[in-house]
């Protein structure tokens, strides 16, 4: 009764903020009322919804459990075993391939052959020239000397009449450009030609050093195919160009199998209120010489053809002895505004012949039916822009080629 009565006169009323977060216990005797114990519930549920209320939302996290412990017995390990095979030596050398490393491959890299195994392998002769640079005049001299152990003929077709010798002559020019070459006379009937000749290059001493010399010797025949025998380069920054020098060097094969027929140098302009189309003929270089001794006598027939019916015909006068002749002849022709569209202009070089028909040397068509890209943007070119002379270089080509690709070149002869 005692302690009862105790309770009363110690008890007093808790507020929200006067009841603890946690029972106390320290007195496991102590009893609350069943109206105390709701109060006290309903209390601390207030507080905690409003502590809730007050704290910021955060992202919900999924954590998944983790368990500690050893593995047992009976689960698989995360990274399964690789079973590893033993090598014999046998099967390491196996993976390689001897092929790549054999001097017979048919790669192009003889960079680490001696003249003497590049001429064993290939047998194409050797090709003896010097080269000096003139640092007072700044030019890059040239000297084919000779070549010997060159190989007999290769029969390109039925044409060629003498199987047993060659007529060598050699191209000299600076890579990258191939376009301004050098070349030498041919040599009749042998394998051991002597050239002797020299050739000039302006060009400054430091774009020398950056320039490869590429030398080719080929095999001029009147009735069949000129064929590449084979070519000689050498990168000039490896060599000392002030004080010069002289090689025997091997020839390797080309991958050039076709010899270039040469350029012409062509000015087109068309004149509305005429109805003329004119055509300045103005130079070409490195013509395919088509004589052995005076080179070419080259002149250049043009031909109109309007659809597919030859209009006109005109041609340059020919020069004697040279495979880069300068013509600056001009020649018009009447075509009706309305006519253009279906105009083709046929470019044919030949060599001169007093004694038999002329010597086709290359063609090109221009307009209509043109016989290449080059050939059909210097069209659109002189369409563009009337009254206005346009120029272009164009590489000449075969007749074959042009026929091929081109019906105005099949109604011309």
């Amino acid at each position: 009764m005692a302690s009862r009565s105790s309770d009363k006169d110690g008890g007093s009323v808790h507020t929200a903020s006067d009841v603890p977060l946690a029972p106390r216990t320290n007195s496991p005797d102590r009893r609350c009322s069943s109206s105390d114990t709701s109060k006290s519930t309903y209390s601390l549920t207030r507080r905690i919804s409003s502590l809730e209320s007050r704290r910021p939302s955060s992202p919900l996290i999924d954590i998944k459990p983790i368990e500690f412990g050893v593995f047992s017995a009976k689960k698989e390990p995360v990274q399964p075993s690789v079973l590893r095979r033993t090598y014999t030596p046998d099967d390491y050398f196996r993976k390689f391939e001897p092929h790549l490393y054999s001097l017979d491959s048919n790669s192009d890299d003889v960079d680490f052959l001696t003249d003497e195994e590049i001429l064993s392998k290939y047998q194409l002769g050797m090709l003896h020239f010097s080269t000096q640079y003139d640092l007072l005049h700044n030019h890059l001299t040239v000297r084919v000397i000779e070549a010997r152990d060159l190989p007999p003929p290769m029969a390109q077709d039925g044409a060629r009449q003498d199987m047993a010798h060659s007529n060598p002559y050699v191209k000299v020019c600076l890579l990258p450009d191939q376009k301004n070459s050098k070349q030498t006379g041919v040599k009749r009937k042998t394998q051991r030609p002597v050239f002797e000749e020299r050739y000039t290059f302006e060009i400054p001493f430091l774009e020398a050093q950056r320039r490869t010399l590429l030398l080719t010797v080929l095999d001029f025949d009147k009735f069949s195919r000129h064929c590449v025998i084979g070519k000689v380069s050498v990168p000039l920054c490896e060599v000392d160009l002030v004080k010069g020098g002289h090689w025997w060097k091997a020839l390797i094969p080309s991958s050039q199998n076709e010899v270039e027929l040469g350029e012409l140098l062509l000015s087109l302009n068309y004149l509305p209120s005429a109805g003329r189309l004119n055509v300045d003929v103005i130079r070409a270089k490195q013509l395919l010489q088509t004589d052995v001794s005076q080179g070419s006598d080259p002149f250049v027939k043009i031909q109109l053809v309007h659809g597919l019916k030859l209009v006109k015909t005109k041609k340059t006068s020919f020069l004697r002895g040279t495979i880069d002749p300068f013509y600056n002849e001009s020649f018009s022709f009447k075509v009706p505004q309305e006519e253009l569209e279906n105009a083709s202009l046929v470019f044919t070089v030949f060599g001169h012949n007093m004694k038999s028909s002329n010597d086709f040397i290359g063609r090109i068509v221009i307009g209509q039916y043109s016989s290449g890209p080059s050939e059909s943007n210097h069209w659109r070119r002189m369409l563009n822009t009337h009254r206005t002379a346009v120029e272009q270089w164009h590489s000449l080509r075969s007749r074959a080629e042009c026929d091929r690709v081109s019906p105005a070149s099949l109604e011309v002869t």
